[in-house]
């Protein structure tokens, strides 16, 4: 199933104006749609962008290392990383007492390239 793209009508004399992004040329299939939404849910609560942000900064973090710089308790901070784990935003590997996690790039790919600011580059 393709989406339609929203014709906007150009006012006489004015340029035309290039597509913003693949996501105005690119019509998003339904399975691309139920992949790609709960990234997109996910990242938008503050907590989690936040979460997400330092992950990828960081590389390979412990969750030891991002629960000092917020203001939530231990188990809402691994609730957060729960759900971006789930959305395949991020990954993780348990040693001992410890949770690492990173982010998967594949998945940070697939967004930008939905969002590219030059879809025909």
């Amino acid at each position: 199933m393709q989406i339609p793209l929203m014709q906007v009508p150009t006012p006489p004399g004015s340029a035309v104006v290039a597509p913003c992004c693949a996501l105005a040329v690119t019509p998003v299939d339904e399975e691309t749609a139920q992949r790609i939404a709960p990234m997109f849910k996910a990242l938008g609560d503050p907590v989690r962008l936040q979460l997400a942000a330092r992950i990828a900064a960081a590389g390979r973090t412990c969750v030891c290392d991002l629960t000092p710089h917020f203001d939530l308790s231990g188990p809402t901070i691994s609730h957060h990383l729960k759900v971006l784990r789930e959305a395949g935003l991020i990954d993780c590997e348990r040693k001992g007492t410890w949770v690492y996690y990173w982010i998967r790039p594949e998945s940070l790919a697939t967004l930008a390239a939905l969002l590219q600011a030059d879809p025909v580059a």
